[in-house]
């Protein structure tokens, strides 16, 4: 049996008239041999109208209750898809969360897959041709249905394809993976590979192809995804586990809406900095590119976050500090975050020195690096220009 996983994204399926395009799509894969195992998005925009209907009554609705509400709408998309390969004779079911065996943490809002019963599926498959599956929900251990959170049908897609050991397809409005984001750099150039560490650092650095979550899963079981655009017939982009033509640096990622964060006068005592980037944490907030200078027996801390955790960061570090008396904290905005990855920089030198050679008349607020990353904090209103300078510098 050959199986095959297939996801779209919400713009993939926004009217009817592209679900009956994408079921046209399917039934070509059908009769060249496959069964597929189809996840779908949510219809265009309708998981942040759903959201809107639940604050329009609470400002906080119950966790429970938003799942229940928000999980309908992958329903409604699978469903449609499934109407419209009947009406093509292909063989189809749409199965939700519940009867697809998803199974989750009890976690509302942001759970995590904690196995597939795949051989319900399996079985299906022997009398079906496609399989229709709700994308972005899950059950918990009590039978609630709950939701995966930001990329949550990208992950469902994955965490199939490493229950059926299958390949798995993503398609979006997104022909693929570029160097760069061709709106910042038009002639950026599109890959062929990409390896899955430098799909996870490019995610978690603002690339809106993929989440970091689904790509986690696939580098673990080693699944080869293919991310192409839904409605047309270009390539795409592999993200597989070795590339065999690894440039030193694969892309460059811009990331916006940045504040940098600067506590001074603190006094020199280290478990004070642990103690706040506890509670920043205990928050579930994220801050990078730290900086810690020691001088004349103070602590300076600066640190980046992104613009709308700045209430919620403020909060714990006030709560950290409410001992001290003299501290300072102070709050920057305008900022991006650059970065380059690549696989390639793990074993080439000079890629720092060409980094920054490239940079060095753009003011360059901090910097953090990784095996295969270099990122840095500019002004935003430098960002064109920087983009335009490494792009040239590493041939993006």
């Amino acid at each position: 049996m050959n199986i095959v996983i297939q996801k779209f994204g919400g713009s993939s399926v926004s009217d009817t008239d592209k679900i009956k395009l994408i079921a046209e799509k399917i039934q070509k894969r059908v009769l060249q041999g496959n069964k597929l195992i189809v996840v779908a998005s949510a219809m265009g925009k309708t998981t942040d109208e759903l959201m809107k209907l639940a604050k329009e009554i609470s400002a906080k609705p119950d966790p429970r209750e938003l799942d229940m509400l928000l999980t309908t709408g992958e329903q409604i998309s699978i469903s449609l898809l499934a109407i419209a390969l009947n009406r093509l004779e292909v063989k189809s079911k749409s199965l939700n969360a519940f009867q697809a065996g998803i199974m989750t943490t009890g976690d509302f809002n942001e759970a995590r897959i904690k196995n597939i019963k795949s051989q319900k599926i399996f079985d299906l498959l022997e009398e079906y041709d496609v399989i229709t599956i709700a994308g972005f929900q899950g059950i918990n251990e009590e039978g609630d249905l709950t939701t995966l959170g930001r990329g949550g049908s990208d992950t469902s897609a994955v965490a199939l394809a490493a229950a059926l050991n299958a390949p798995c397809e993503i398609y979006s409005d997104v022909d693929g993976i570029y160097t760069c984001d061709p709106r910042l750099h038009p002639n950026a150039k599109k890959l062929k590979h990409v390896t899955y560490d430098e799909m996870l650092e490019m995610a978690s650095l603002g690339a809106k192809v993929l989440h970091s979550r689904s790509v986690e899963i696939a580098k673990k079981f080693e699944i080869t995804l293919y991310c192409a655009a839904t409605f047309s017939e270009v390539e795409g982009t592999y993200i597989v586990k070795d590339n065999i033509e690894q440039p030193v640096v694969t892309g460059l990622s811009v990331m916006d809406s940045q504040t940098q964060v600067t506590l001074s006068h603190l006094p020199e005592d280290y478990t004070l900095i642990h103690k706040i980037f506890h509670n920043v944490a205990e928050e579930d907030l994220n801050v990078d590119m730290i900086s810690l200078i020691n001088d004349d027996k103070s602590l300076t801390v600066s640190f980046s976050i992104i613009d709308e955790s700045r209430e919620d960061v403020e909060s714990a570090v006030h709560h950290s500090l409410k001992d001290l008396q003299k501290w300072n904290i102070s709050y920057r905005p305008g900022y991006s975050k650059l970065s380059i990855v690549g696989v390639g920089m793990r074993s080439s030198s000079g890629v720092a020195s060409k980094f920054f050679g490239a940079l060095q008349h753009i003011p360059i607020k901090l910097v953090t690096t990784s095996e295969i990353k270099i990122s840095c904090l500019i002004e935003t209103s430098f960002k064109q220009k920087a983009v335009e300078l490494l792009t040239i510098a590493f041939d993006l």
